[in-house]
């Protein structure tokens, strides 16, 4: 498998990428200290789907709340055994299509910058699932301690609904997970159900300032407002999350007993291929979102 290793010109930070195995982030150092939670590592990706460092969460992210959903007239079911498709253990398919996908193409290699396409619309099985032809383009650039992605959506003869993300499992290796102290700023909190599915009550959260401690979060946000920057600190680090472009949704994943927090940014909230509520991206408009973790 080819991996491609990114250097920081100016910092002793280090990103590998595997494009072959999904075009997931696999590692990001800094002074070699892993800053990516590994989890069961990339094996268990490749093998179940089951995340670690940065997945790309396509077409969808998070969880739809069941088989079926319309965009535009046209109904589309997800049949049982269709490529790509994974189920929570709710039964509802999550996380989208993409997981472990090998046909990615690198388009350019550097030493901080890798480049990456999928032409969704030559793939019969993808299409089965998510009929809209497109060109994905994932730009990774590792530089002033900041590691970019931005995505960009081409859509080939109707509209692409955006409702992909990503999921980065960060963790502070130089602290216990109680001590960590997350920020936020100014959110919607989404109201979920046992599902974890959205039930339509919202409320206004204020900015977030505290210790981790022994709390578990699941929750989802939406009116993320661009340039929002969420934080985890600890033991003298700081890795922030910023939703520089076109992610007006997220969850805080910290699952309890596991020393990571993750700060995802979505194009749009949870079962919004659903429920509406999402961007498209027109023939002949390209649409783009970027992010960035700053070590």
């Amino acid at each position: 498998m080819h991996i491609v290793t990114l250097r920081d010109p100016s910092a002793p930070v280090v990103a590998r990428y595997a494009p072959s195995a999904g075009m997931i982030g696999i590692s990001l150092t800094d002074s070699g200290v892993e800053l990516l939670g590994q989890r069961g590592g990339l094996d268990a990706y490749l093998a179940a789907g089951k995340t670690m460092g940065i997945p790309i969460l396509y077409p969808w992210a998070n969880r739809l709340g069941e088989r079926r959903y319309r965009v535009g007239g046209q109904e589309v079911t997800l049949e049982p055994d269709a490529f790509g498709v994974r189920t929570d253990p709710n039964g509802l398919p999550i996380h989208g299509l993409l997981a472990g996908y090998p046909r990615w193409r690198v388009m350019t290699e550097s030493a901080n910058e890798l480049t990456a396409e999928l032409d969704f619309g030559a793939d019969s099985a993808l299409l089965a699932s998510f009929p809209f032809p497109h060109l994905l383009v994932v730009r990774v650039r590792l530089a002033d301690r900041s590691l970019t992605v931005r995505s960009t959506v081409s859509a080939l003869g109707k509209p692409v609904p955006l409702c992909f993300g990503f999921h980065p499992y960060l963790q502070v290796p130089e602290a216990p997970r109680a001590q960590w102290v997350i920020e936020t700023p100014r959110l919607r909190h989404l109201f979920l159900d046992e599902r974890g599915l959205p039930t339509g009550d919202v409320a206004e959260q204020p900015p977030i300032h505290e210790a981790l401690g022994d709390k578990a979060f699941d929750d989802s946000y939406d009116e993320v407002p661009d340039g929002a920057v969420f934080a985890v600190c600890g033991g003298g680090r700081r890795i922030e999350v910023h939703f520089e472009q076109g992610y007006p949704a997220a969850q805080i994943f910290a699952p309890a007993g596991e020393d990571v927090v993750c700060f995802e940014p979505m194009a749009a909230p949870t079962d919004a291929l659903r429920r509406g509520g999402y961007r498209c991206a027109q023939p002949g408009h390209p649409a783009v979102a970027v992010f960035s973790i700053r070590v």
